[in-house]
């Protein structure tokens, strides 16, 4: 796995033992979608972080942007973070998303949702929680089995983009 643009395009990330990681095509497409939509985040939360792949593709993308990466192993995040030498721009928390849904969800402009696919129903449950927190105008991108595809509270969302690619459904929501 790669950057796809900016400062550090074409730099190889590692990946976490057992990761399912979303295929370069596939993050081609979703950035071209958010870049269509004019989004500049100032604030990314990378929730489910594993490589740190998304957040890492906003830092390089975006030089004003900062990210937050949550992940209970963040030991792989950290080792990209510091083969890139991001430094201050980025910040790494070992921790369950879910648990710190109400400290850094508020504070972001966009957030990554790419839960293991293994988890059922973690993906819709933290979506949920997050729209109780996020303020309005906030982006999220939730990646999620296509079979699995749904939106809990989906009358907190408007929904940008719904796109699959492959076993991958990305759904781009802006908090109402």
């Amino acid at each position: 796995m790669q950057i796809i643009s900016g400062v550090f395009h074409g730099r190889k990330l590692r990946l976490p033992a057992g990761a399912r990681p979303t295929q370069n095509r596939a993050r081609i497409a979703l950035f071209n979608m958010l870049a269509s939509l004019d989004i500049v985040p100032i604030c990314v939360w990378d929730a489910f972080a594993g490589s740190g792949a998304f957040g890492i593709e906003c830092l390089s993308r975006w030089a004003g942007c900062r990210a937050v990466f949550t992940d209970i192993a963040p030991a792989t995040v950290r080792a990209n973070l510091s083969a890139l030498d991001i430094g201050a721009r980025a910040s790494v928390v070992g921790a369950d998303a879910m648990s710190v849904v109400g400290k850094y969800g508020p504070e972001a402009d966009l957030v990554f949702v790419d839960p293991p696919y293994s988890t059922g129903g973690l993906g819709a449950a933290f979506v949920k929680r997050l729209g109780g927190v996020i303020r309005s105008g906030a982006i999220v991108v939730w990646e999620q089995d296509a079979p699995d595809a749904s939106i809990p509270g989906a009358e907190m969302w408007e929904i940008l983009r719904d796109k699959q690619y492959g076993r991958a459904r990305f759904m781009i929501l802006r908090k109402k």
